[in-house]
């Protein structure tokens, strides 16, 4: 007898989806693909999960998604119900990565224990800072360092003598400042970033190559999609993000960018991360972004991939192998 197909539960976690992007969404984008393999789908947000009694529960509403710019989703009445009752749960709320997403990790880990998988990792969640997790590879990083002491950053500027430094916990491009040789604002910018000594921070050598793009290279259960893209910089930016204006430029993995992959996928592997994305600049690999990694539509739309499909088969391979 053929095999069944399984009917899969799946949860997802992210922003309001009223406010998503159409054109954009990552989450809609692997959302449409669950559910063309009949999959159920149920919808929250942050708010809407509670421990009780130490269960993790959630205010939770069947959704429904449609390929229709003016009406991309239904939900019907939410009901409470066991995180536990769910086969998967994605985490796709965008950071920031503050106290209230480790507090939703603590929530579904109690899912995670009785067999719900989360994608990804509640505890690789909390342990994988996406700037410092990419120090773990010093083979595949520029000159870096991390450090809450100003004249140990200076000395770094110094060496590198063209230096971006940045906080640990920002996103989309915020707060990301390139000092070069001889800048007389070094001070005053290691004083806001560090807030006077007080806040660690990360300091990188400028990688000049950011002008052909900062890649994100996206990665199920440690392989990479064999397409990147190239978040290339607004004329006089040095930022490649989308969210800081950059414009995107679907593209093939060079021979470095599938060294840097093979490189840092067994981590990934390991470490319960089944989807992540690498951002590579020329050579070099700056950051390994776990929370709520973007991109696939505009990879799909460059080279008619479905990248969310290859997500949930890879999920539904996982579920099988727990049953």
């Amino acid at each position: 007898m053929r095999d069944q197909p399984m009917t899969i539960k799946l949860g997802v976690v992210m922003d309001p989806i009223t406010a998503i992007s159409y054109k954009k969404d990552t989450t809609l984008a692997m959302l449409w693909a669950a559910q063309d393999r009949g999959w159920e789908l149920y919808y929250m947000e942050q708010a809407d999960l509670y421990l009780e009694q130490g269960t993790g529960r959630g205010r939770m509403a069947r959704l429904s998604v449609f390929r229709d710019p003016d009406r991309w989703f239904e939900l019907d009445e939410p009901l409470d119900r066991d995180l536990a009752e769910l086969d998967v749960i994605l985490m796709r709320k965008d950071p920031p990565f503050d106290n209230e997403y480790i507090y939703s990790t603590y929530i579904l880990e109690d899912a995670e224990r009785k067999g719900s998988l989360i994608v990804n990792r509640c505890q690789s969640l909390r342990d994988c800072n996406e700037k410092v997790f990419a120090t773990r590879f010093p083979q595949c990083c520029p000159p870096v360092l991390v450090s809450a002491d100003m004249e140990r950053l200076k000395a770094f500027h110094q060496a590198q003598q063209d230096a971006i430094f940045k906080p640990l916990d920002g996103m989309g491009g915020d707060a990301i400042f390139r000092v070069k040789p001889g800048d007389p604002n070094v001070s005053v910018i290691l004083e806001m970033l560090t807030q006077h000594g007080r806040q660690t921070i990360m300091a990188q050598k400028f990688i000049p190559q950011i002008s052909d793009g900062d890649k994100r290279i996206l990665m199920i259960a440690g392989e990479p999609v064999p397409y990147c893209l190239a978040r290339v910089p607004l004329v006089g930016e040095t930022r490649g993000n989308l969210a800081a204006g950059g414009a995107g430029r679907p593209q093939p993995l060079t021979d470095r960018d599938r060294w840097i992959a093979a490189e840092v996928g067994p981590s990934l592997r390991e470490k319960g991360l089944l989807f992540a994305g690498i951002d590579v600049i020329g050579d070099y690999l700056t950051e390994i972004n776990v929370t709520s990694p973007t991109c696939i539509r505009e990879i799909d739309a460059g080279y008619d991939l479905d990248i969310g499909g290859q997500l949930m088969d890879c999920i539904a391979g996982e579920i099988k192998n727990r049953r």
